[in-house]
């Protein structure tokens, strides 16, 4: 982990609580548990973020397939049989 992750460093001096052996594995423990937390909300929201995107982009292709095939419908509603030329 880079040190911007890390929580920052507290110095306690002369009166920094000791802690036995057994509260110090129980941090270590919900250290992991933490970390493996952030790294499955991390995951989730890429995947989130990827999923939003696919939706946003078969938006505007539906979106813009519709406005492609309307223009093309009035441009053959306008058209219209030439003139015959007599001679």
């Amino acid at each position: 982990m880079s040190a911007s992750e890390q929580g920052p460093n507290i110095k306690y001096g002369e009166n920094a609580p000791k802690l036995d052996k057994a509260q110090l594995q129980f941090m270590k423990l919900i250290e992991e548990q933490n970390l493996d937390r952030v790294q499955k909300l991390k995951r989730i929201r890429r995947n989130n973020l990827l999923t939003a995107g696919a939706l946003g982009v078969s938006v505007l292709a539906i979106y813009g397939y519709s406005i492609f095939s309307v223009q093309q419908e009035k441009f053959l509603d306008d058209f219209e049989e030439p003139k015959k030329v007599s001679s």
